[in-house]
């Protein structure tokens, strides 16, 4: 096979660790009654509980997975065993002619492919009614200014009432202004004074966060009320921390850049049931971050599957924005690996001197990539840290899993290493680091 996975990324597809572990157990071939590849494509019969083995299959291009037994996880334990067999033994994988069962499936996932991109077509050729369309636009526009000035009225009365009490007022306080938003198609301010309630009782220091949040409320609002005044890149990010969306057909009409991007970060987390995927690359020549998100519902797939330590050869289109991060996928080629450490920041003053700047241009900014080079991890006071070769330190995220922290620094071993992590504005959230050019994911 052309590239070498490694056991660490396999193992960072699975859906929980049940999964990993059971995966785990049928990565050897004793398990397998057949095995075959060709180019991209491998396959494997399994033999499970019953009497008919199970057929797995994988695309490696992006990767795709399917298996005939009745799991609803994502990848199951035999996809995962499967590509476990490709990184730790690839030899057992013997070049072949695939059976009818995979050739079926690599069909039909190309017809799948053709429909979508001619249904793609057919959409952005047959627009909306204008008439109607304008309609709709001013009777949203109508109820969005009037939240905004009911949401005006409401942060007056709170900041002349004063903000001592709030920790101990009851949700319902921020739940009613938070449902008068969504009653004004204005979703993106309820989700604010959503997370608003729960600032307020995070303990210590907890009035400087409020009040922080409330600056951010107001700038919307005055931002929203100049709205036709500011440039179109500001205009995006109100739009949108509003609560307007753009259908991805609109985002991939515009501009695409084509680069070599490294996945080189990626985190699930999971809300009542609806899964979302932060996947972060980084273009090698352009040396320009980008932010994929995926949604998924209860044991559904995500729609597209990134490797993290991988690269691919793709065109992205970024969402309109004055510090332009998120993007969709235009096109893209078969993934390949890094087989070196890539460049990130030396110093962390630089680092956070560009996370400054990028707050000035867009100051609703939650998460920010940074890549750095050259750091040790450290313990302290029961809160872990990185300092770099200056001797300036930052804050790891409280949200770092139990072992999490020695595991930074069992790979680094006491020397420097390179790191990617989401940075808040207080601390960073490793998600993955590179040791002896080697990935190490965190998800």
């Amino acid at each position: 096979m052309p590239v070498q996975w490694t056991s660490e990324q396999v193992l960072a597809l699975a859906p929980d660790a049940a999964s990993a572990k059971n995966g785990r157990g049928l990565a050897t071939r004793q398990k397998w009654h057949s095995l075959g590849s060709q180019q991209s494509v491998i396959w494997g019969e399994c033999q499970g509980s019953g009497k008919t083995p199970y057929r797995t299959q994988i695309d490696l291009s992006e990767p795709a997975f399917r298996c005939s037994c009745p799991s609803r996880k994502f990848p199951c334990k035999h996809g995962l065993g499967l590509f476990l067999l490709l990184a730790e033994q690839p030899n057992e994988l013997i070049e072949s002619e695939p059976p009818d069962w995979v050739a079926e499936w690599l069909t039909s996932r190309s017809q799948r492919a053709e429909k979508q991109a001619e249904k793609q077509v057919k959409r952005q050729e047959q627009a909306a009614d204008p008439a109607a369309q304008a309609k709709r636009a001013n009777e949203r526009q109508r109820k969005v200014s009037a939240g905004v000035q009911e949401l005006r009225l409401w942060l007056d009365d709170r900041v002349r009432q004063g903000l001592a009490t709030l920790p101990q007022e009851s949700y319902q306080v921020w739940d009613a202004i938070a449902a008068r938003m969504v009653d004004a198609q204005a979703p993106g301010l309820a989700r604010h004074l959503r997370e608003l309630a729960g600032v307020a009782h995070t303990g210590a220091g907890w009035i400087d966060r409020v009040l922080e949040r409330f600056g951010q409320l107001y700038l919307l609002i005055e931002g929203f009320e100049r709205l036709e005044t500011l440039p179109a890149e500001v205009q995006a990010d109100l739009r949108s921390q509003i609560g307007w969306s753009m259908s991805q057909d609109e985002v991939r009409s515009g501009a695409a850049q084509a680069d070599l991007w490294l996945v080189v970060g990626q985190r699930t987390e999971e809300e009542e049931r609806l899964k979302a995927r932060r996947t972060w690359l980084y273009g090698l020549s352009t040396n320009t971050f980008a932010l994929l998100l995926d949604f998924a519902h209860g044991n559904q797939p995500f729609e597209q599957t990134l490797l993290p330590g991988s690269c691919l050869e793709a065109e992205l289109v970024f969402y309109p924005s004055a510090y332009p991060l998120r993007a969709l996928i235009k096109t893209r080629q078969e993934a390949v690996l890094l087989t070196k450490t890539p460049p990130g920041n030396l110093s962390m003053t630089t680092a956070i001197a560009t996370y400054s700047k990028a707050l000035a241009q867009c100051p609703w900014l939650e998460r920010f990539p940074l890549l750095l080079q050259g750091v040790i991890p450290q313990f302290s006071g029961e809160c872990w840290s990185i300092q770099d070769q200056e001797g300036v330190v930052l804050p790891l995220s409280q949200r770092l899993e139990p072992n999490q922290g020695w595991q930074l620094l069992a790979l680094s071993g006491g020397y420097p290493f390179s790191i990617f992590g989401e940075w808040d504005g207080s601390t960073l959230l490793p998600l993955s680091v590179w040791a002896e050019d080697l990935y190490y994911g965190f998800h």
